[in-house]
């Protein structure tokens, strides 16, 4: 299965995310809070995926997901958002990022925008 960088400022979030993953066979390489944690920690593990949290202190996903892809074009990354946020969302598409999925986390629908993701 998957290496992922799972990219949150809440640790619950992380760990809500990461215990998802594992539990669908994939396996959380790294962990960071915040967008310029974040492109460090991809540069050092270029995990096959990111899950990015939009909202985060020092940097925000956006930003974070611009620079992962300016330097690595092929880095696949979802990102994370609370409900309502739909126009930074197609932001986010707009800048590269594969698909997002929405806060709450619905482990079906986490594990369906991976597959998706990791198969394109």
């Amino acid at each position: 299965m998957a290496t992922i960088l799972v990219v949150d400022d809440a640790k619950f979030m992380r760990m809500t995310l990461g215990n998802m993953l594992t539990s669908s066979g994939h396996t959380v390489v790294g962990e960071a809070e915040n967008g310029a944690e974040a492109v460090k920690k991809y540069r050092e593990l270029k995990a096959d995926l990111v899950t990015m949290d939009i909202t985060m202190p020092e940097m925000d996903g956006i930003e974070a997901a611009k620079e992962i892809l300016n330097e690595y074009p092929k880095a696949k990354i979802i990102m994370c958002s609370a409900m309502g946020q739909q126009k930074i969302v197609v932001e986010a598409i707009e800048c590269g990022a594969k698909d997002f999925i929405v806060k709450p986390f619905d482990e079906v629908r986490v594990v369906d925008a991976i597959k998706r993701v990791l198969g394109s």
